[in-house]
């Protein structure tokens, strides 16, 4: 998989860029705010709709179109080839500013091969894995921002999953909306507060079973790879936990450590369901008096175990790194067995953040992968080796030139 042509209006600091890109490695090479990054996160935006980086959707317009243009908008088009056919992508962003006394509204269409598509239809189109220095958030950061990871990841191979969190994010605002209303009004509504249990139980039990399921995967990967880059001197793991569970916890949540391959138990989408239920009642009351949804995956979690260490609470930054490491390249491979196509690489600044022992490891992973994007502030920190075999572009005030 790779793209050969990418069209970006009012993109960030891209005003307009047509631009043919080339096969195998492309290394950018500028200065910080020239626009290496957003280039990557404009063909990261392909693979599902989203940023990588946290802020709103306005943010990514050119400011001089929210400035200048009376109806603002931004494009994202490009033709995608894969292994026996091309497709079209076309992703528009429109800022409608009519009326002064509310605030702007933005509409988000997606098109592919000229027709109008959801979001959720993006999947399988075009596949995306990102290196990024903020990827240390994943050990790091909140359970918000390992789900975030889960949703963008498993999304782009798994269709039926991108629609159940799609689905499930609508169910549980309108869940927690009714809930807030009961807080004032006791016991009325109930008839309505079990239909919106059955929808969200249902979507719910979706996520939580492609969730353990893809993890428990990524994390056969991961664990070689770990292994690898660490002389076997260590091993990982991936532990899931759910916010429901099988067997009650003191605070709520099963550990289903993907040693003991959730995936695989007996467990039916009826039964996933069913359990899913029983823990809601358990928490009806607390639900109601705090006025929000206390059961499923909007709550989930995972966590990295080195050797039986949580990284989070106990595990140095290199080991952290590594961990973090060990996971994307796992679910560079995973993608590209689940979709038989090689997945669209960018590495965006990673390598400052290695040894060169672990550049060396990243750079050799992906040298077989059909296209790779890689940015730089300085061309030193990328081996030799490398250099000969990559394409090298300046980047510099959102203008592109050949380095030779």
């Amino acid at each position: 998989m790779h793209i050969s042509e990418l069209s970006l209006t009012n993109f960030r600091i891209y005003r307009h860029l047509e631009v043919n890109l080339p096969l195998g490695h492309l290394i950018l090479v500028g200065s910080n705010a020239q626009g290496k990054t957003s280039l990557l996160e404009a063909v990261h935006y392909l693979a599902g709709a989203n940023s990588p980086h946290k802020g709103s959707h306005r943010q990514l317009l050119h400011w001089l179109a929210m400035q200048e243009d009376p109806q603002p908008h931004l494009r994202i088009c490009a033709e995608v080839v894969l292994k026996n056919e091309t497709r079209k992508v076309d992703i528009r962003l429109q800022i409608d500013k009519n009326g002064k006394d509310r605030e702007p509204r933005m509409t988000k269409h997606v098109f592919v091969d000229g027709l109008k598509m959801n979001v959720s239809s993006l999947s399988g189109v075009v596949n995306v894995v990102m290196f990024l220095p903020q990827n240390m958030v994943l050990v790091e950061g909140s359970p918000r921002d390992r789900r975030n990871y889960l949703d963008t990841t498993i999304s782009q191979v798994d269709s039926v999953y991108a629609n159940a969190v799609r689905d499930y994010a609508k169910i549980l605002t309108q869940r927690n909306a009714l809930l807030k209303k009961l807080q004032e009004r006791q016991d009325t509504m109930l008839e309505e507060l079990e239909f919106w249990d059955e929808q969200l139980c249902e979507k719910g039990s979706v996520v939580v079973a492609r969730r353990a399921r893809a993890l428990s995967e990524i994390q056969d990967y991961a664990t070689n790879i770990h292994s690898e880059l660490t002389n076997d001197s260590e091993y990982l793991q991936l532990k899931y936990y759910p916010s429901f569970d099988l067997n009650q916890s003191q605070d709520n949540q099963l550990t289903l450590g993907l040693d003991e391959s959730f995936a695989g138990t007996t467990v039916s989408a009826d039964e996933m369901v069913a359990l899913m239920k029983d823990n809601i009642v358990k928490l009806r009351k607390d639900e109601k008096r705090r006025g929000m949804t206390l059961v499923g995956p909007h709550r989930d979690d995972f966590r990295f175990e080195v050797s039986g260490i949580d990284l989070s609470l106990f595990g140095s930054r290199g080991q952290g790194r590594t961990g973090v490491l060990a996971l994307k390249l796992a679910e560079m491979e995973w993608m590209r067995d689940r979709s038989g196509e090689w997945p669209i690489l960018l590495l965006d600044e990673v390598l400052a953040e290695l040894d060169l022992q672990r550049r060396k490891d990243l750079l050799q992973r992906v040298h077989e992968a059909e296209q790779v994007i890689m940015t730089t502030t300085d061309l030193d920190m990328i081996p030799e080796q490398s250099q000969a075999r990559a394409c090298i572009w300046n980047v510099a005030r959102g203008t592109l030139s050949s380095a030779s």
